[in-house]
């Protein structure tokens, strides 16, 4: 039959033990029993020196706001259509046709925010994927992303796609095309 004592755990609180008559004790109690807490710790700790995957979140973060750039619009691409208003402005003499002034004034600044947008969008699409295809090329074992990241890398890859779409319509006149002048 086994001798019960009791033992003084960390907390100040005593613990009754079972104590087999040849069972070897301890030097301190807490190393003899480790807790559900502490196996759980170590069961989800990641080893020293191991990626914390920040990396990839903050590049899903950037994807999206790119994407989102492409869509609305940035200021480089503000600045560099209003700069294309201005040499055609100056290109254009005062006695061209009505068709040339729109197309000189109006028509390169439109053909420039969509390269600015189309620009953003691909950047955004590409920063995406690469999010999304790391695990694959990373350390044996350690495949698994935040679910966070994948799903902001997933919306900045669909919003590259739909600005991408939107900059090549409206570079190429189907989508808000030039009036035609008569």
């Amino acid at each position: 039959m086994a001798e019960r004592t009791e033992d003084e755990t960390v907390t100040g609180t005593a613990a009754a033990t079972a104590m087999e008559p040849d069972a070897q004790t301890a030097e301190r109690p807490e190393e003899a029993v480790a807790g559900p807490e502490d196996t759980a710790a170590e069961e989800h700790a990641e080893p020293a020196g191991a990626p914390s995957g920040t990396g990839q979140g903050a590049a899903a973060v950037v994807s999206a706001a790119l994407g989102l750039v492409s869509l609305t619009g940035g200021w480089p691409g503000t600045v560099a259509a209003a700069r294309e208003t201005l040499v055609g402005q100056l290109r254009t003499a005062a006695d061209a046709s009505v068709a040339t002034q729109i197309k000189e004034v109006y028509g390169d600044a439109w053909n420039t925010t969509a390269l600015w947008g189309g620009l953003f969008a691909l950047v955004a699409l590409i920063t995406g994927v690469v999010v999304l295809v790391r695990p694959a090329f990373g350390a044996p074992g350690r495949t698994a992303q935040a679910p966070w990241t994948r799903s902001v890398a997933w919306a900045g890859v669909t919003l590259g796609v739909i600005g991408l779409l939107l900059a090549v319509l409206t570079y190429t006149g189907v989508l808000l095309g030039l009036p035609a002048a008569s």
